[in-house]
């Protein structure tokens, strides 16, 4: 049950397609269902793995209605389509567990010894970390091959020292949900993805989400919704041509949508990020000439959107972004050389953004610069009560700002305001 990260995925997929031209197959369309006539019946991750082992480039593979139990990640081939059927395909995460580690989980470990081996069993997918190595790329993701305990045999291996004396090392079923890895031209469409949030432990979205694509091109999602993840709802990582379209993401601990770790050509486009703890969407590092477009950003409980290290060359088109936590937009400090420069915003509505303590519609923090805010609606629009105290903030060190065309109203604090960087809850 090789699903997550298998190093030899896009072998397997040249090797399919090669296979495909050389029979002449025409593509085809199988079925997974949990009762019925369909090719592959279940309810769980192992009948929708089962289902999407049988695709071969052009195929198509339909899940049917239904609630399906992730104990692992649906991990997707190239050149394939994967379609729900609207609004009944559901993709549940399964209930956390956890154990503590009883030795060091070293780099390069196949066999963890653990406190608790009865709460695993083989197929399920797991991360291990300690309190120091517990995000970003510092998490190991697997699958639990077997179980001989105290002993869970994993694959593939650990990537760090995991401390267990100093540092509580632990192995926990977090996963991403639905993947796409080392791999091109897929579909996802039509398709709820549900984090069952209150019951799993927290993973950030370079190695998980509840929508997850690492190391892929030309990848699509459309028509689908992530929900309620305890991490992040649609992540790419190391990316070229994702378009998220006509999507909504919404009710994670992290973030909306994190394109990131150099994701070149993004698209998000006519989707809804709102009601995430943290960020609707957030340009993590070096994503480069994309297209945010039509999309509905609010309710998210610090930005609307980030933009930060090597972000640069975006444009954000026609957007709503209205009633974040701190600011509507916030580009963060970074060195010159490591600045979101070169970024646009045109014919957005920034509206009502900010807190009791602070409130901006943009908020530009050193040293990100040439940037260009015009033609934009900037407004504190409440009668009373309102947060959005300043329209646009330009910090010092801040580069070249052209701000023009823009209707901003409402501001208690200006609608345009040069000056320190702030010590604020701004970060």
């Amino acid at each position: 049950m090789k699903r997550i990260f298998a190093i030899g995925t896009a072998a397997l997929a040249v090797l399919a397609l090669s296979c495909s031209r050389q029979d002449g197959r025409s593509p085809r369309t199988f079925s997974v269902a949990q009762s019925g006539v369909a090719d592959v019946t279940g309810s769980d991750n192992v009948a929708l793995q089962k289902a999407a082992n049988l695709l071969r480039p052009g195929d198509t593979l339909v899940i049917g209605a239904g609630t399906w139990e992730m104990h692992n990640s649906l991990l997707l081939p190239s050149h394939v389509t994967v379609r729900g059927i609207p609004g009944k395909t559901i993709l549940k995460k399964s209930r956390g567990v956890e154990s503590s580690l009883i030795e060091d989980g070293d780099y390069g470990e196949r066999v963890l010894a653990v406190a608790e081996p009865e709460k695993f069993r083989p197929g399920m997918g797991v991360s291990i970390s300690d309190d120091e190595l517990s995000s970003g790329w510092d998490i190991s993701v697997s699958t639990v091959q077997e179980v001989k305990p105290p002993f869970l045999i994993i694959s593939p291996m650990t990537l760090r020292d995991y401390d267990q004396e100093q540092k509580k090392a632990r192995i926990r079923n977090t996963f991403p949900i639905l993947c796409a890895v080392n791999a091109e031209k897929v579909v996802m469409e039509n398709l709820i993805v549900d984090g069952n949030r209150a019951e799993n432990a927290y993973i950030d979205g370079c190695r998980g989400g509840a929508i997850y694509l690492y190391n892929v091109r030309d990848v699509i999602i459309r028509n689908c919704t992530a929900r309620n993840y305890n991490g992040d709802g649609i992540s790419f990582q190391i990316t070229d041509g994702v378009r998220v379209i006509n999507s909504e993401s919404y009710g994670h601990s992290g973030y909306g949508v994190h394109p990131g770790t150099g994701s070149a050509r993004p698209v998000v486009k006519d989707c809804r990020l709102h009601d995430n703890d943290d960020i609707g969407l957030f340009l993590c590092w070096r994503v480069r000439h994309g297209r945010f477009e039509n999309n509905t950003i609010e309710n998210n409980g610090r930005y609307g959107i980030s933009i930060g290290h090597k972000d640069t060359d975006n444009m954000f088109v026609d957007n709503v972004i209205a009633r974040n936590g701190s600011a509507g937009v916030y580009f963060r400090k970074e060195t010159f050389k490591n600045s979101g420069h070169r970024n646009t915003f045109r014919e957005n509505k920034v509206l009502d953004n900010g807190n009791a303590k602070e409130g901006y519609g943009f908020y530009i923090a050193p040293a990100a610069g040439d940037l260009v805010i015009e033609n934009n609606s900037i407004a504190e629009t409440r009668a009373t009560g309102g947060t959005q105290r300043i329209g646009i903030y330009k910090a010092a060190g801040t580069g070249a700002l052209l701000s023009q065309g823009n209707s901003m109203k409402g501001h208690t604090g200006g609608d345009y305001r040069e000056g320190a960087v702030l010590t604020t809850a701004l970060r």
